[in-house]
């Protein structure tokens, strides 16, 4: 070989092994830029939902157990009701005695969730709440399941005990999409639920489907009894009561619930009196939406279960989005956008055929997500920590009450004054709601957040 091709072949070669090394140098580079790229996605899915763990994530996976169970016989029930002999009225009246039974026990509820703590009561009475269902299950009439629908109301004395240890759980700066998120997982439990029971529905019939339906509730219930067992108590210092204390819980606690709104900011108590006539105005059509979709819009009960998986899956969608907006632009807003759009949507389901009604299902879920997780996040701002199970027992008390109520005149106004009465009521009495959160509900400033 001569000189000038040995040089040429040692040049060609070092060019080819600089090139390799080059293309080496390059697809390490680019594969630490993919690294740096799947750990920036991973850091900042966890800077976004690092909160989820703990008591928040048991209850979310409780949750999801649950409410996929409910959700099926839910589809029906009110069907299943008039089935078993009863009439609207009666769906009324099952659901007054439910809400007040369980009223009755919030004040207790609350005072317990504050002095003896969360955990104990919230994973006893789940268990109690999957008993309770034992009588829808075997229900041979409506007053079978009206027995059954107050012993699972008694059961709810947790409700204020979980709505705490709730608020205790999430950072003030992530509660709006904490809430939202609540949401987001109960609905994509139960998504395919009105779906699967509308097949039960046809292949076994109206009956033999729900009582199917409320044996897998009980199931449900009792695994997300043993799920709760692990939550981890929120109180620093729980304090027992004695058997003799027990006697002078009640008078104890309301006494107790009364009071806490004297230290508490005029914006907290304008929130939980506009909840109120806001829950009123909500039960009125509750006991019949389903009575006035199949029998006065000529819906079929095929078509309802595909419309509230419409709703359903507008809740997974929005649920988040909803959420990370009422962080960003705060709580009021929301809540004010919501009563407004309520009066809107109903009006507009009272002429609906099955196309509307899977465009108006959808904004339900978005407006329930909005005001729901507003609701609940702007109380969590104004009230501290040690007021929490005594303000929700409270609210809960007073929110069934009216909603109780609400129920009973609804069925009493679809039976025997007129089917669309109850649908106009509600419009009529979110105008006051709108206009007290307006007026004297005040978001409170970052610095005035009670970060506990």
């Amino acid at each position: 070989m001569e000189p000038d091709d040995f040089t040429s072949l040692r040049l060609r070669r070092c060019t080819k092994k600089r090139a390799q090394v080059g293309n080496v140098m390059v697809a390490r580079e680019d594969s630490e830029a993919s690294l740096r790229g799947d750990r920036g996605l991973i850091s900042h899915i966890r800077s976004e939902f690092g909160f989820i763990r703990g008591n928040f994530l048991i209850l979310i996976l409780s949750w999801i157990m649950m409410d996929f169970a409910t959700e099926m016989p839910g589809t029906y029930y009110q069907l299943f009701v008039t089935r078993l002999g009863g009439t609207a009225t009666t769906i009324g009246l099952i659901a007054f005695a439910s809400m007040i039974a369980r009223s009755m026990v919030q004040f207790p509820g609350g005072y317990l969730a504050d002095k003896t703590g969360r955990k104990r009561l919230i994973s006893t009475m789940t268990f109690g709440m999957a008993i309770s269902y034992v009588f829808y299950a075997l229900a041979p009439n409506w007053q079978t399941i009206l027995l059954g629908a107050v012993v699972s109301s008694l059961c709810g004395i947790y409700g204020p005990a979980l709505n705490a240890i709730i608020s205790d759980s999430l950072p003030s700066d992530r509660r709006g999409t904490g809430f939202s998120i609540m949401h987001l997982i109960t609905s994509v439990s139960t998504t395919p639920a009105p779906l699967l029971a509308g097949w039960l529905y046809t292949r076994i019939g109206l009956i033999p489907s729900v009582r199917l339906e409320y044996a897998l509730v009980i199931v449900a219930f009792l695994v997300a009894g043993l799920l709760r067992t692990r939550l981890k108590e929120t109180i620093d210092e729980p304090e027992s009561i004695d058997r003799s204390e027990l006697v002078m819980v009640y008078p104890r606690s309301i006494r107790a619930g009364l009071r806490v709104w004297n230290v508490l900011p005029s914006s907290a108590f304008f929130l939980f009196l506009s909840g109120i006539i806001g829950t009123f105005a909500n039960s009125l059509f509750q006991p019949v939406i389903l009575l006035w979709t199949v029998d006065d819009l000529g819906i079929s009960e095929v078509q309802w279960s595909i419309i509230l998986t419409a709703l359903f899956v507008s809740m997974i969608v929005l649920s988040i989005p909803l959420g990370k907006l009422i962080d960003k632009v705060g709580k009021k807003k929301p809540i004010l956008i919501s009563y407004f759009m309520f009066g809107l949507v109903i009006i507009v389901f009272l002429q609906a055929d099955f196309y509307r009604a899977l465009i108006v299902m959808p904004l339900i879920g978005a407006l329930n997500i909005l005001l729901g997780a507003s609701t609940s996040a702007l109380r969590a701002d104004l009230v501290p920590r040690e007021h929490r199970g005594k303000v929700a027992g409270t609210t809960n008390f007073f929110n069934l009450v009216a909603g109780a109520f609400g129920q009973l005149a609804g069925g009493y106004m679809y039976d025997n004054v007129s089917h669309p009465l109850p649908f106009l009521c509600s419009v009529l009495f979110l105008i006051p709601v709108f206009l007290l959160t307006l007026l004297f509900v005040k978001e409170p400033k970052k610095e005035e957040i009670n970060e506990a």
